[in-house]
């Protein structure tokens, strides 16, 4: 495969003379500037018990099957819901509604709580991994370990889903470093 790199030339000028006007070497900066542009749902993954309970705000996290049901989630190696996905084996995609944005906050670390202080403010239950499950979110998938795929700085999470509870509301939505919801 043949890549050329061209000198940038500017958004505006680069797309009016077509997609192959410009091209930048691939590192993380580029990479990560790209990917804000793709608008996601936003999850809290969820895992642990008790006092290690911990979780995380991702865009990352999509059915890989329904048959049989398997969910993919991403995690950053160095993030603390790492080790405690791996000691338990197990974890819940809990998706967020728009009225959520302060739940994906705290689990995004932006107040600086940590481990099971994020889970304050709102209620949990658990399901049948035992991963804390949100009330009130738009829908909350709970998943047991089904296989873990290191590579990088990311553990790709296979989870076989266990158990599904589904509630009503609008998808609170992620895009370019801010939080968003569709409007019709």
């Amino acid at each position: 495969m043949n890549v050329v790199l061209r000198k940038s030339i500017g958004a505006e000028t680069a797309f009016a003379a077509g997609p192959d006007a410009f091209a930048h070497l691939a590192d993380a900066a580029s990479l990560k500037s790209a990917m804000r542009l793709v608008s996601g749902g936003v999850a809290v993954v969820t895992a642990g018990v008790g006092e290690e309970r911990t979780g995380a705000t991702v865009t990352s996290a999509t059915a890989l099957s329904v048959d049989p049901p398997t969910m993919i989630v991403n995690i950053n190696r160095s993030s603390s819901t790492w080790p405690i996905i791996q000691r338990y084996g197990h974890f819940c995609v809990n998706i967020l509604t728009a009225e959520q944005q302060a739940v994906a906050d705290r689990f995004a670390g932006k107040d600086g709580l940590k481990g099971p202080d994020r889970y304050d403010g709102a209620e949990w239950q658990t399901l049948a991994s035992g991963a804390s499950v949100l009330r009130g979110a738009l829908a909350a998938i709970d998943c047991e370990v089904d296989e873990i795929i290191e590579r990088h700085s990311h553990a790709i999470l296979l989870g076989r889903v266990v158990s599904i509870v589904a509630g009503e509301g609008q998808s609170l939505i992620y895009n370019n470093g801010r939080y968003g919801r569709f409007s019709l």
